[in-house]
């Protein structure tokens, strides 16, 4: 059975620093693409970063330079590090997993493979 379990989100004054965590069981974890997807209230779900088997990875433009996304291949675990966080980077925040080859934002939307997310939740 999958797994995918967020933690490491709460309240964090802007400029602050969180890092969430993204625990996997039941698939082989070093082999997919994954992902941190977001949702603020009334919008649609994006993209945040994504990266692929090899350790490649891709930010967001709205996230370049502050947020770091990372996956430790021996705890079956993705990261994301964020710091200087802004009041709009205020949302619910998913990891996801794809086992496709090309690892995109379009598939990992599509997965099957979403965690219950975590709250963020920046005070200006």
């Amino acid at each position: 059975q999958v797994r995918l379990v967020e933690s490491g989100g709460g309240p964090v004054q802007a400029g602050g620093s969180l890092r969430l965590s993204c625990t996997t069981s039941g698939f082989t974890y070093s082999k997919y693409c994954m992902g941190w997807f977001r949702q603020a209230p009334g919008k649609r779900r994006e993209g945040v970063a994504r990266i692929n088997s090899a350790g490649n990875t891709y930010h967001a433009e709205s996230v370049r330079g502050r947020f770091t996304i990372s996956r430790d291949n021996t705890e079956n675990t993705l990261f994301l590090k964020m710091n200087s966080l802004k009041p709009e980077d205020s949302a619910v925040y998913y990891c996801a997993a794809d086992s496709s080859e090309y690892c995109t934002f379009d598939l990992l939307r599509v997965t099957q493979y979403f965690g219950q997310g975590t709250q963020v939740a920046v005070s200006s």
